[in-house]
């Protein structure tokens, strides 16, 4: 027999008081299943948690005691500590969602750096021609591309030849 509990509303909320269970119509649209997921995950340990379908887009959560009978305290903090649950694992996936990205890079850079520095069979295999890379200091330039070549004696630029435009 469904009731209801003080300061409870009945629309998403019943109780059963003689079975100590309380059951939780959730819209998916407002928490993603694997907010519900995560969240009732949280209840094991302290009573048997069933899923089950209601209304197209909802979803029926019933938290029932593993030793009934269980006090009107007890029933209202499943309700209050559900709901929380609820919020916090339907916005730590959210947040998930918008980050993906830079948890994805962080990850790879920290995978990376454990694996240590590429063996010399890496190195010779792989391909520098491909993208050009940052030399800040010149190291990967030729001694004519960074000086020039060396003039020979008696002559200088101005006796090449050619005339300055």
């Amino acid at each position: 027999m469904t009731e209801s509990l003080d300061a409870i509303p009945d629309t998403f909320v019943s109780v059963d008081r003689a079975e100590g269970a309380v059951s939780f119509v959730v819209d998916e649209s407002v928490y993603p299943l694997d907010a519900i997921y995560g969240a009732t995950f949280t209840f094991l340990d302290r009573c048997f948690v069933f899923l089950g379908r209601g209304e197209p887009g909802q979803v029926v959560i019933t938290l029932s005691a593993k030793k009934p009978p269980v006090e009107d305290d007890e029933l209202r903090g499943w309700i209050g500590e559900l709901a929380n649950e609820l919020l916090a694992c339907a916005w730590r996936g959210r947040i998930l969602e918008q980050n993906r990205a830079t948890i994805e890079a962080v990850t790879m850079q920290a995978i990376g750096g454990a694996m240590g520095p590429p063996s010399l069979d890496e190195l010779e295999d792989f391909d520098f021609s491909e993208e050009p890379f940052d030399d800040p200091l010149g190291i990967a330039m030729s001694w004519e591309e960074k000086y020039g070549k060396k003039e020979k004696k008696g002559e200088s630029a101005d006796d090449s030849g050619e005339e300055n435009a």
